[in-house]
C-alpha cells in the first residue's frame, strides 16, 4: 500500500461534530467551517518550536489528519520551546516523540509521523495527498521547490520561521482561492420603513436605527408588504447614503412600497489571487503588523533570504551576537537590496540560532489560524508576506557576545538572545497568575520553557476555583480527559512541571478566588513576596478587582482577553501607565423589558423571555416554598414590602397545596396547562387588548413597525417543539419535587392529548405596558380574591418539617438536563407567536448561557504578545514607548499596537499626584491627626472623612459627634461608625477624603492609606 492509501484507509469521517467539546468554537467557526475541516489532511514539516504550537492548535480545532514529517534528532536546546520533549527524548527523532502527545489533544483527529532518515529534507513526493502544508524553519531553497510543486497543483501553502524575536510567514493558497466569509461577523439586519419606486431605489431605516452597512455589501429582504419583489430576492449590492439610508439600485419596475420589511446582508464569497513564493521574492506582498515599524517589513524581506544564503554557504547558522557573521549577512542583503536597514539586518543575525517560546506562540497561533482558513474558506487569509518583531523586549543593557554562548543547557535558544545575565533575572521572577483557563494555560506553558521561576528565588502562584469541564478540552491544552472534575490549577501546575522539571516545587496553586473574602490570603505579605501579576481571567469584574489591588500595592500587571478571533493585551506599569480601570467599555444595550414581555420582534427576544421563565416556573417557585418552610416570618418579613404579595402567596400555594404533583403524569398535565397558558391564553389576552387593527393616537396602526401582532397556537402533539416542550417542563417540574423523569415521547403524547383544557375568555379592561417608561399595570386576577384567601390554603410550616423542594440550578453544558431543551422550545414556540424565524439548539444555548465564543489560535497569540512584555517588566524598563498594548483580529486579520497610556495628572497647591500615588499614616494615628496633617502641612481643610460604605466624619455631624470621634484611634473610629469588628488579618483600611484650599474650593486629593 502506497502512503496515501494507508492514509485513506486510516481516516474516519467523522459525520457528526462534537458540539460538547467544540462548543465553544463552534461559535466562532460555525458547523459549515468546521465540517470543511474534518475533510482536510494537513502536512508539517519541522516539529521545533514552532512547528509543535501550529500542529497543536490545528489538532484542537479538529480537521480530519495532521502529519508530522521531522526525522531530525532532538537537540537539548530544542527544549528551549518545544513543549512536548523531555530531556530523556534527546537522540530520538523529533517527530516520533512529538507525535503520541500531540494525538492525545484531540481523540476526533488521528495525528501520524510521515517518517524518513535524519538529515533527509522534504520532497515533492511525500506532500501529496494533503491538502494544506505547513513548512516550519525549512531552507529558502527547499520552500521554493516545494511551493513551485503546490501553486500548480492546488495546494494550500504555508512557510513559517521564527528567530529570537524575528519571524516571517507567508502565504500562497493558489492563483484562485475562494474565501466563503471574509469577516466572520455576524450578517446585519434592520428593520426598514420606506423604499423609494425609482431608478436609485434609496431604503431608510426604522427610528433612526443606524443599518452599518459598507458601500458594495450585499443585501437581500423580506416581509415587506407592497413591493413584494423584493422578497428573497437575488443579493442586491448597495451603496450608502447615509447612517440610516442606502440604495438598492432600479426598482422602478416593482409594486408601491406599502409598509413593513427586514433588510438582511448577505456574505458574498471573495475571490483572492495568490502569487506564487518564487514571484514574492522581488515583488511582495506585505501584511503590517506594526505601523509603527513601516519600513521593517522590506528590510527583513531581504534579511531572511541573505540568513538563508548564509546558512546554504556555511552549513551552519550564524553565531549569537558575532560581529564577523552579522557582517556578511548584511553584505548578503545588501546585494539583494542596497537601502536596508544595517542594524536591523545586524541583530536578525544577532538571533539566528534564537528560539523563542512566546514568539513561537504569537506565530503559531497566527499560522494556525490561516491553515485553518486554507482548508475551510472561512476568514480573510494574510496577503501574502509577514514579518514580525518585538526588539523593544531586548533587555536596556544588552547582552555581550560572551554572554550568548551556548551552555549546554535547555535554555540555549534563549540565552542565545537575552544572554546568561538575563536568564538568571527571569529565573528569579515570582509572578502571580489569576485564573488557570484558556490564557492561563497557555501562559504557564510559556512560563515553563522561558524557565521562569525556576532559579533560587523564583516562584509561581496560580489560582483558579474551576474545576475542568468537558468544553475546556478544546482549547485548554494542559487537560486531558481524564483530569475532568479535577481542579485546573492542580492539574495545569502538574502539566508543567512535567514539561520543564526545574520548576518541581517552585509552584503553589491555589483554589481560593481573588475577592475582598480572600483578602486575608492575598494579603500585604502574599503581595509584597511577588515581582507582579498576570490575569487570565473571563470576567470584568475579577479584572477591576485585581487592578485594584496592583494599585494599591504598586505591582506591575499584565492584562489580556479573547472573544473568538479577537484579542487585546494590556501592560499596567506601576507610575507610568493608566491602569486597567481607567478606560471602560460603553455597557451593552439592553432590550427593554416591554419588549421581551409583549412585543418580540427577534430571536434573542424570545430567548431572553425563556430564560427567565425558566427561572420563573423552576428556580424562582421552589425557592419561594422553601423560604416558607424554612424561615421564620417569612410572609410578613418578605411580602409586606414587595407590591406582588397576592401573586407570591398564590404561587407558595399553587406549588406547595393545590398542584403539587404526586406522579409523573400529573407533571405532564401542569406542563400541558403551562404551554395552554403561555402560548395561547395570553397571547388570546394580549389581542383582545389590543387587537390587530388597533390604531394610536395619531391615527397609525398599532401592530406596525417593530410590533408585529402575534396568533394564538394550538397544541398539536405531533408537532416535534409542542412535545419538545411538553416534555422538558414535564422533566423540570418532577425535578422539583423529586419525581423520576421519563423520556418516552409516547407517554408525553398519550398524557398530553387526553388534558381537559379549562375553556379561556379573555378579561376586559386588562393594561399592557407599552413602554418601559409607562407605569406596570397592576392588574387584579379578576376572581375577586386576595392574599389572605390564599394564606388560609398554606400549611403551617411546623407541619412540613424537613420538606423541601428541588430549586434548579441552570447549567448549560449538560446536555441530558432538559435545561437548554426547555429554553429552545419555550423560546421557538413563542417564535411562532410572533412569525419570528426559530433558532437551533446551538444558537439558543449561546444567546441563553451567555457563552463566549474562543478557539485556542487567539489564545495562543494573545498569551504569546504577554509574555514578550513580561521580559520587559522583568528587565525593569523604564521608557513608556517601550511597552506595548496589542489589538489583534485573526479574522481580518489585523494587528495593532500602541503605546500605553500614561496616568491622568491631578493637582492639589503645587504638588502633581497620579492614581498610583497615596498618603500614608502609620501606627493608627487618631482621626484628629489626620485632620491636623492636612491643615499643617498642605494647608488643606477635611470636610469628610469615608471608609468603605461607612461615613465616619463629616463636618457637618453636630459637635457632640465629633468631639466623640476626632480623638479616637483609627481603627476604633470605624468598629464604632460601622458597628462591627474589623477582621482580625486587617492591617491597613483604605480611606477617602474631601477636601478644600484656603479659598474654600475643592480639591481632589489621593486616597489615603492608615496602617493600624
Amino acid at each position: 500500500m502506497s502512503a496515501s492509501d494507508v492514509q485513506s484507509a486510516m481516516d474516519v469521517d467523522e459525520a457528526a461534530i462534537d458540539e460538547g467539546l467544540y462548543s465553544r468554537q463552534l461559535y466562532v467557526l460555525g458547523h459549515e467551517a468546521m465540517k470543511r475541516m474534518a475533510a482536510s489532511n494537513v502536512l508539517i514539516v519541522g516539529v521545533n518550536g514552532l512547528g509543535v504550537e501550529i500542529a497543536k492548535n490545528v489538532v484542537l480545532a479538529g480537521v480530519k489528519s495532521v502529519t508530522i514529517y521531522d526525522p531530525e534528532p532532538v537537540k537539548i536546546s530544542d527544549l528551549s520551546s518545544q513543549f512536548f520533549l523531555r530531556a530523556e527524548d534527546v537522540g530520538k527523532s523529533r517527530a516520533e516523540v512529538t507525535v503520541p502527545r500531540l494525538a492525545e489533544l484531540n481523540a476526533y483527529v488521528p495525528v501520524r509521523n510521515l517518517g524518513g532518515q535524519a538529515g533527509q529534507e522534504i520532497t515533492v513526493d511525500l506532500i501529496k495527498g494533503f491538502q494544506a502544508v505547513v513548512l516550519c524553519g525549512v531552507s529558502l531553497k527547499k520552500q521554493l521547490e516545494i511551493n513551485d510543486w503546490t501553486h500548480q497543483n492546488g495546494v494550500h501553502f504555508i512557510s513559517a520561521d521564527t528567530r529570537g524575536l524575528f519571524a516571517t510567514a507567508f502565504n500562497d493558497f493558489g492563483p484562485k482561492f475562494t474565501c466563503v466569509d471574509p469577516t466572520g461577523e455576524q450578517p446585519l439586519s434592520g428593520m426598514i420603513v420606506s423604499v423609494d419606486r425609482d431608478s436609485e431605489g434609496v431604503v431608510t431605516c426604522l427610528d433612526e436605527t443606524r443599518h452599518g452597512l459598507e458601500d458594495g455589501d450585499f443585501v437581500t429582504f423580506s416581509e415587506v408588504q407592497g413591493m413584494e419583489e423584493l422578497n428573497g430576492c437575488e443579493p442586491r449590492k448597495i451603496t450608502v447614503k447615509g447612517p440610516y439610508t442606502f440604495a438598492i439600485g432600479d426598482t422602478s419596475n416593482f409594486g408601491e412600497y406599502k409598509s413593513g420589511g427586514i433588510f438582511t446582508q448577505v456574505k458574498m464569497p471573495k475571490i483572492l489571487q495568490f502569487k506564487s513564493l518564487r514571484e514574492t521574492l522581488t515583488s511582495p506582498e506585505f501584511f503590517f503588523t506594526d505601523f509603527a515599524k513601516f519600513d521593517r517589513p522590506a528590510t527583513l524581506h531581504v534579511g531572511f533570504q541573505a540568513l538563508s544564503q548564509f546558512e546554504e554557504e556555511n552549513k551552519r547558522s550564524p553565531r549569537p551576537r558575532n560581529a564577523e557573521d552579522a557582517a556578511a549577512v548584511v553584505a548578503l542583503a545588501k546585494k539583494i537590496d542596497a537601502d536596508a536597514d544595517e542594524k536591523i539586518l545586524t541583530e536578525l543575525a544577532y538571533h539566528a540560532t534564537g528560539d523563542l517560546a512566546p514568539m513561537n506562540a504569537v506565530i503559531g497561533g497566527f499560522v494556525a489560524q490561516e491553515v485553518l482558513k486554507a482548508v475551510s474558506a472561512k476568514f480573510h487569509p494574510m496577503v501574502q508576506n509577514m514579518y514580525f518583531d518585538s526588539l523593544e523586549s531586548l533587555p536596556t543593557e544588552l547582552p555581550t557576545e560572551q554572554d550568548c554562548q551556548p551552555t549546554g543547557s535547555r535554555y540555549d535558544g534563549q540565552i542565545a538572545v537575552f544572554g546568561k545575565k538575563f536568564q538568571e533575572k527571569i529565573a528569579n521572577f515570582r509572578e502571580f497568575l489569576v485564573g488557570s483557563g484558556a490564557i492561563g494555560c497557555e501562559m504557564l506553558k510559556n512560563w515553563s520553557m522561558i524557565g521562569l521561576a525556576t532559579g533560587p528565588r523564583g516562584k509561581i502562584f496560580v489560582t483558579d476555583l474551576d474545576t475542568i469541564e468537558k468544553s475546556n478540552l478544546n482549547r485548554q491544552f494542559l487537560f486531558r480527559p481524564k483530569d475532568l472534575g479535577k481542579f485546573k490549577a492542580e492539574v495545569a501546575a502538574a502539566a508543567v512541571v512535567d514539561m520543564n522539571p526545574d520548576l518541581k516545587g517552585k509552584i503553589d496553586s491555589k483554589q481560593d478566588p481573588v475577592g475582598p473574602d480572600t483578602e486575608n490570603v492575598y494579603n500585604a505579605d502574599f503581595f509584597a513576596n511577588i515581582d507582579g501579576v498576570t490575569n487570565a481571567l473571563d470576567n470584568i469584574k475579577a479584572r477591576l478587582y485585581m487592578d485594584q489591588r496592583c494599585v494599591f500595592y504598586q505591582k506591575p500587571l499584565l492584562e489580556s482577553g479573547t472573544l473568538g478571533t479577537k484579542g487585546n493585551t494590556q501592560v499596567i506599569v506601576p507610575h507610568m501607565t493608566e491602569s486597567y480601570s481607567s478606560s471602560q467599555d460603553p455597557p451593552e444595550k439592553e432590550t427593554p423589558i416591554c419588549t421581551v414581555k409583549n412585543f418580540p420582534n427577534q430571536i434573542s427576544h424570545t430567548i431572553e423571555w425563556a430564560r427567565q421563565e425558566f427561572d420563573n416556573l423552576f428556580v424562582k417557585p421552589p425557592q419561594a416554598v422553601n423560604s416558607y418552610l424554612s424561615e421564620p416570618n417569612f410572609l410578613e418579613n418578605n411580602l409586606k414590602y414587595s407590591g406582588q404579595q397576592k401573586e407570591q402567596v398564590e404561587q407558595i400555594a399553587s406549588y406547595l397545596v393545590t398542584n403539587k404533583p404526586l406522579t409523573f403524569e400529573e407533571c405532564i398535565v401542569w406542563a400541558r396547562l403551562q404551554f395552554e397558558e403561555k402560548y395561547n391564553n395570553s397571547i388570546r389576552q394580549l389581542l383582545y387588548s389590543l387587537p390587530k387593527d388597533h390604531v394610536t393616537s395619531t391615527g397609525q396602526p398599532f401592530w406596525s413597525g417593530p410590533k408585529r401582532a402575534p396568533e394564538p397556537l394550538v397544541f398539536d402533539s405531533n408537532n416535534p417543539t409542542h412535545l419538545q416542550y411538553i416534555i422538558a417542563a414535564a422533566n423540570l417540574h418532577a425535578y422539583n419535587y423529586g419525581l423520576r423523569g421519563e423520556t418516552d415521547p409516547a407517554l408525553f403524547k398519550k398524557v398530553a392529548d387526553e388534558v381537559i383544557v379549562p375553556e379561556f375568555t379573555p378579561k376586559s379592561g386588562v393594561k399592557v405596558q407599552i413602554n418601559d417608561n409607562d407605569p406596570t399595570p397592576q392588574n387584579d386576577g379578576g376572581d375577586g380574591s386576595d392574599a389572605s384567601d390564599y394564606l388560609k390554603q398554606l400549611p403551617p410550616p411546623s407541619s412540613l418539617v424537613g420538606y423541601r423542594l428541588n430549586p434548579i440550578e441552570f447549567e448549560k453544558d449538560d446536555d441530558s438536563n432538559h435545561h437548554i431543551d426547555f429554553i429552545t422550545a419555550a423560546s421557538n414556540l413563542r417564535a411562532m407567536n410572533y412569525s419570528i424565524t426559530p433558532a437551533d439548539r446551538h444558537t439558543t444555548k449561546q444567546i441563553a448561557g451567555k457563552i463566549i465564543p474562543a478557539i485556542a489560535t487567539t489564545t495562543s497569540l494573545v498569551t504569546g504578545l504577554v509574555c514578550l512584555e513580561l521580559y520587559k517588566l522583568i528587565d525593569g524598563q523604564k521608557k513608556l514607548e517601550d511597552y506595548k498594548n496589542g489589538f489583534v483580529n485573526l479574522a481580518l486579520p489585523f494587528f495593532g499596537f500602541s503605546e500605553p497610556v500614561a496616568p491622568k495628572k491631578s493637582k492639589y497647591g503645587d504638588t502633581e499626584w497620579t492614581l498610583w500615588d497615596r498618603f500614608e499614616f502609620k501606627n493608627n494615628p487618631t482621626l484628629k491627626d489626620i485632620v491636623d496633617y492636612f491643615e499643617r502641612e498642605h494647608k488643606l481643610e477635611i470636610s469628610m472623612v469615608s471608609q468603605g460604605v461607612s461615613m465616619l466624619w463629616s463636618s457637618f455631624i453636630g459637635k457632640k459627634k465629633s468631639e466623640e470621634r476626632l480623638p479616637m484611634k483609627f481603627s476604633k473610629l470605624v468598629e464604632h461608625v460601622s458597628k462591627k469588628p474589623l477582621p482580625p488579618h486587617t492591617k491597613h483600611l483604605i480611606v477617602e477624603v474631601m477636601v478644600s484650599d484656603e479659598e474654600g474650593e475643592d480639591v481632589e486629593v489621593p486616597f489615603i492609606v492608615v496602617h493600624i
